[in-house]
């Protein structure tokens, strides 16, 4: 009798010995990071400067992906996939006097394990040759200037891209 329930036990802590806590991602856990677009006065470039209406759109998709009104900043997400993306960034787009101004972000992608149960984040690298290219859709264009920030998106606090108008 004693040895059946020696074996017994053996098998149940065997058998429980594998089992693990369930694995659940931390809401605070960093995960891919958004691009973080500030906008600035050109006539004061150290001043914020509020948007009006901007709608932002990805170039191959009719649904807005944000809009923003009366902020000056702007999240984006970039393509896990691919190494660019292309943007619209359509000002005052509420209204017939509406301004698009093509974006196309380029860079190189790094994806990093972050742990078992929040799996792989993607890291961004603004291409330093050619990080964003200005592509405009008619004569008058809304952004004036586009400055970088910081290159390297891996969190969103702080502001990566400063866009002057």
């Amino acid at each position: 009798m004693k040895k059946i329930f020696l074996a017994i036990a053996i098998c149940l802590s065997v058998l429980f010995s594998g089992c693990e806590k369930d694995d659940i991602c931390p809401e605070t856990t960093q995960t891919t990071s958004l691009l973080v677009i500030g906008f600035y006065d050109i006539n004061n470039p150290s001043m914020p400067k509020n948007v009006t209406t901007l709608e932002i759109k990805a170039a191959n998709l009719a649904d807005s992906l944000a809009t923003i009104d009366g902020q000056n900043i702007a999240e984006i997400p970039l393509s896990v996939t691919e190494n660019s993306v292309t943007y619209i960034f359509e000002l005052n787009s509420a209204n017939a006097n509406a301004n698009q101004d093509l974006l196309k972000f380029n860079y190189t992608r790094d994806d990093v394990f972050v742990s078992r149960a929040c799996g792989y984040k993607t890291v961004f690298t603004l291409d330093p040759e050619n990080p964003i290219e200005l592509i405009n859709t008619d004569a008058s264009v809304w952004i004036q200037e586009i400055e970088i920030v910081e290159p390297n998106i891996e969190t969103e606090n702080e502001t990566h891209v400063k866009i002057y108008f």
